[in-house]
């Protein structure tokens, strides 16, 4: 319940009263060159697993805490950041993408915010991945250009 009031609560008011919120996403990939997608219970169609930085936290840590969290994945050794995109969406709002080169399985305790968390082949992507989700996962293997901000339209 309490982060159903984060989410809805104080998150709206943060956007009103601060200059800047941050996020992080990170894109995790299995042997079989899968990559990992969550669907939230609040957003429509799939995204890269993340969520906001905290009051306190690093990126990193809160990397951390959002992947074991939504997808069951503890990154091993150093995640390496790919980006920082403005979001046109929300104004002041950023998101930081990192890949993940190594992990491990780990207990995830998402509870009713993710409603589903799989990993994906790159050739066939769910039809409701992100047009964020898609862009990142084709600058990181595809080698298409790094834009600025998370989506190229508002």
């Amino acid at each position: 319940m309490s982060k159903l009031i984060n989410r809805f609560v104080f998150r709206p008011y943060w956007r009103l009263t601060r200059a800047m919120t941050l996020g992080v996403r990170g894109i995790v990939q299995n042997g079989d060159g899968g990559v990992l997608l969550v669907r939230h219970s609040y957003l429509p169609g799939w995204h890269l697993p993340g969520g906001g930085v905290e009051r306190g936290e690093t990126m990193r840590f809160a990397l951390k805490r959002e992947l074991q969290e939504e997808g069951g994945v503890e990154p091993v050794g150093e995640p390496r950041l790919h980006g920082v995109f403005a979001n046109r969406k929300f104004a002041g709002d950023h998101v930081a993408v990192f890949v993940i080169p190594e992990w491990r399985a780990v207990p995830s305790s998402h509870g009713v915010e993710i409603t589903g968390c799989d990993f994906f082949p790159m050739d066939a992507l769910p039809g409701d991945a992100t047009e964020a989700t898609k862009a990142r996962l084709m600058e990181v293997f595809s080698g298409a250009a790094v834009s600025e901000y998370w989506t190229e339209t508002e």
